[in-house]
């Protein structure tokens, strides 16, 4: 294919980047990645620069797009890259007027790249930077709101002669609702593509990938039984053959009610007498009992499933072979792994350990440039069965990142004055600050900041609205959470380890949950439903907060909270009580971000 048949994205380190080029591949347009600072020779049919952690206003990051942007060739900038159009053709970025979450875009004025979008719609913003003047050249084609803030200026802006287009919102996320359709205009109307991309080139490139880089060696999968280490599997055999692909679920003590048993009933049907399995409960359990730390948790659980599986290897005698890991693409940019990406939070097969023997050589990784919507279209494509490729994801390192643990430890001061800054702006409810921090992600950068419990709201629906707003206006929060349970006076987190009594709790709270959700014929209303531990003293006694996390989203870099009906909450909370009565059940309403899908 011909690079003036293909749209690059330049990768500038944002969370949505590679986001960007699915997103194009998907409605047809070829889209490849590339570095700022590659030595590209040929001209694309157009170019989209992605967000990215730096500040515009501070002229970070700013040298690798100057040539770039001399380049005569239609170009798109998304968040930063956006903010350095502006910039770089005279007009002016500050640092303020932060947006996060959903916001209205009104469009002013006419442009090809807003063919056939209607005059408001929601669009998703991620930003602390802004563009606050423009050049003469420039046009302002867009402006944004939400609720009752101000009209935030310069969201769109077009220099149409020299095909210059900045949105300072994220049309590739699935939460703005014609960001596909203004991607398909700059591909179609701009760049003069035609859409001819089909999803199922995946395969035959995927099992060459394979084949090219296993040569004659065997490989070593690990398989958790979710939907990315299924279809690693099935296509590992497809590319490889049976006899070549070796097969270990680990058991590490941190997984669902029942999942090992199925996981191992399934692939030893697919891999036969290559499947193992190993039960490392004391392992798992033993290293993490006094782990308060999310990142040094994430770490630990890495390590170990590397470490077990060299063991596993070399008592197989296929010590030889190379390591499979069934990563994709959300795994690695949250890890860091992207030139100018920042750490939101390791994923278990991206710590240290690892990195050192993929940069060996050691291991592959075939999906590891998808989504999960592209992983799940694959194995479709493969015959998987759809109960298994469209079940809801579960996280490799189990339910160890949602047994939160904590020394006890608060600041009582800077927590009275979040609770007093966040019910001066609440209508309706109280707000608490229980003291638990919880990891998030803003404007492409790692939070780690402070959950607020809300109790009595009256109005759920009207309350969730308003989130993106209070967590911007009350610093040093990532998360609203209201209660769903009993009535209480006070909460605060306390000393709780990652003891087997806590993990056993989890264990059958999530299990209560997510039977619930199949009773009711509500699985398929929710894309996930994590749940989380949290221990806390209420009114004087031990317990648990109980977190209830359902997300609905495409791809797992955005993800809002769905509307499920109160009968299943009313459900979850007499089941919950029955397993103990004195646990407090709350419900998270903050998006993606700036919450992360998971808490840890």
């Amino acid at each position: 294919m011909k690079n003036s048949e293909i749209i690059a994205v330049m990768d500038l380190g944002g969370q949505y980047a590679h986001l960007i080029a699915a997103k194009l591949r998907s409605l047809g347009y070829y889209s490849e990645i590339c570095d700022p600072e590659d030595d590209i020779t040929e001209e694309y049919a157009g170019i989209i620069l992605s967000g990215s952690p730096a500040l515009s206003s501070s002229d970070e990051d700013e040298g690798p797009l100057f040539q770039l942007l001399e380049r005569n060739v239609p170009i798109l900038g998304f968040c930063f890259g956006h903010q350095e159009i502006a910039k770089h053709y005279g007009g002016r970025v500050i640092h303020g007027l932060e947006e996060f979450g959903p916001a209205v875009l009104r469009i002013k004025g006419k442009s090809p790249i807003f063919h056939g979008i209607p005059e408001e719609s929601i669009v998703f913003m991620s930003h602390g930077d802004t563009v606050v003047e423009i050049s003469d050249e420039f046009s302002e084609i867009g402006e944004s709101y939400y609720g009752n803030s101000p009209v935030h200026r310069f969201a769109a802006i077009a220099w149409e002669e020299k095909k210059r287009y900045g949105f300072q919102f994220h049309p590739e996320v699935d939460d703005s609702i014609f960001g596909e359709k203004m991607l398909d205009n700059f591909a179609s109307l701009i760049c003069n593509l035609k859409p001819e991309w089909k999803t199922e080139n995946y395969f035959p490139r995927k099992i060459n990938d394979i084949r090219q880089k296993t040569g004659d060696k065997s490989v070593f999968a690990l398989v958790s039984g979710g939907v990315d280490s299924t279809v690693l599997g099935k296509l590992l055999i497809e590319a490889l053959g049976p006899g070549k692909v070796h097969m270990l679920h680990v058991d590490t003590g941190f997984m669902r009610k029942f999942e090992s048993e199925s996981v191992c009933k399934y692939f030893s049907q697919e891999a036969g007498k290559n499947f193992h399995f190993r039960d490392a409960t004391i392992e798992f359990t033993e290293a993490l009992v006094s782990i308060v730390n999310p990142e040094e948790k994430r770490r630990i659980i890495g390590e170990l499933f590397v470490k077990i599986c060299q063991e596993e290897m070399e008592n197989l005698n296929v010590k030889d072979a190379l390591l499979a890991q069934g990563t994709i693409y959300p795994d690695t940019v949250e890890s860091g792994g992207p030139k100018r990406a920042r750490v939101i939070k390791t994923h278990h097969n991206r710590v240290p350990m690892m990195e050192e023997m993929i940069k060996s050589g050691l291991v592959i990784e075939p999906l590891a440039d998808l989504y999960k919507k592209e992983v799940r279209e694959l194995g479709v494509f493969m015959g998987i069965p759809e109960d298994m490729v469209y079940r809801h994801p579960f996280p490799g390192p189990g339910l160890a990142v949602r047994l939160l643990a904590s020394e006890g430890k608060v600041d009582c001061e800077n927590m009275v004055l979040i609770e007093e800054q966040l019910n001066s702006l609440l209508e309706d409810g109280e707000a608490i600050c229980p003291g638990i921090l919880s990891v998030g992600v803003k404007g492409d950068l790692r939070s780690f900041e402070y959950a607020v419990l809300l109790k009595n709201v009256t109005d759920e629906k009207k309350l969730k609205s308003k989130v993106p707003e209070f967590v911007k206006r009350v610093r040093q929060i990532n998360r609203i959470v209201i209660n769903k349970g009993r009535d209480f006076k006070t909460v605060r987190v306390r000393e709780a380890k990652m003891i087997s009594r806590r993990i056993e709790s989890l264990r059958e709270v999530d299990y209560l949950v997510q039977s619930t959700l199949d009773e009711m014929n509500l699985t398929g209303n929710v894309w996930q439903f994590p749940v989380a531990l949290a221990g806390v003293t209420v009114d004087g006694k031990d317990t648990e907060l109980v977190i209830l996390r359902p997300v609905m989203t495409v791809r797992a870099m955005t993800a809002t909270v769905p509307d499920l009906p109160e009968v299943f909450y009313s459900t979850v909370r007499d089941k919950i009580s029955i397993l103990d009565p004195d646990f407090i059940i709350c419900l998270d309403l903050t998006t993606k971000p700036p919450g992360t899908i998971e808490w840890e």
